[in-house]
């Protein structure tokens, strides 16, 4: 047997291993699909508790109680409308005047306190829902599972979890986070975040005023200027106009809510 067929052959067996342990495709309300999931939720979380250690042994944290208890309020909001209630979610204010907000896995969601100045509740509502999204369709956890392939078909087909090379793990989480996920990604967490403010009782129009005053921004510090919000997602006039679409969606057929 050469050693191609001897690497496909062991990869084969282990799959085969996984799947006699009882690992199947759950379906993601998020996405819609069938999905295989191999990083189980704890693992996510604990992934997502040491990753947000990381970031806020570099950023410091807010004390602002009332943008604070503003924050945490509505995004507590968010997350119990969302398709995703399995997690406990934990929202954070960054002392940034820079336009961002991210998410890491496991339900760890930072916002800068620059975004929270410009937006209203009903935007900020939007923006903590986009970011709900991403957890709730597991983008950074599928990408994680790409990424570590073989490796983690090994530790899972061993019940080793300890196997996962948890530094490495941590390193392509951190990059997603920091250069963004695909369009798709921001695509689909778009149209997320109209669904679950409109089931919070929030304006899902709120995401579209906020674009607004995002392409306004751009506008006034010139072409140069960069929005890392923006950084992956599809254009702004684009993302407006899905965004229109996704709203007429949830107007004409409310079963889609």
């Amino acid at each position: 047997m050469t050693d191609k067929n001897n690497s496909l052959h062991i990869i084969s067996s282990l799959l085969s291993l996984i799947f006699l342990c009882g690992c199947v495709t759950i379906y993601n309300p998020a996405t819609g699909k069938q999905e295989l999931i191999l990083i189980d939720t704890q693992q996510e979380v604990s992934l997502g508790k040491t990753l947000s250690r990381q970031i806020e042994a570099e950023k410091p944290l807010s004390k602002d109680k009332d943008k604070i208890t503003r924050l945490k309020k509505i995004g507590t909001k968010i997350a119990g409308a969302s398709d995703r209630t399995d997690i406990e979610y934990h929202f954070r204010l960054i002392d940034d005047e820079e336009l961002n907000a991210f998410a890491l896995p496991g339900g760890f969601i930072y916002v800068n306190s620059g975004l929270m100045n410009i937006a209203s509740d009903d935007e900020l509502a939007c923006v903590l829902a986009h970011e709900v999204g991403h957890i709730a369709a597991r983008h950074s956890v599928k990408k994680l599972q790409t990424a570590l392939g073989y490796q983690i078909i090994i530790s899972l087909a061993f019940k080793n979890a300890s196997a996962i090379d948890t530094k490495r793990a941590l390193n392509i989480i951190y990059s997603v986070t920091s250069l963004g996920y695909s369009r798709a990604d921001e695509r689909l967490s778009d149209k997320l975040s109209v669904r679950y403010a409109q089931r919070a009782g929030f304006k899902p129009q709120a995401m579209i005023s906020f674009l607004k005053k995002l392409k306004k921004e751009q506008e006034r510090q010139g072409v140069s200027y960069h929005l890392a919000f923006l950084s992956s997602h599809p254009a702004i006039d684009e993302r407006i106009k899905n965004t229109e679409e996704e709203i007429k969606k949830l107007r004409n057929d409310p079963a889609i809510h």
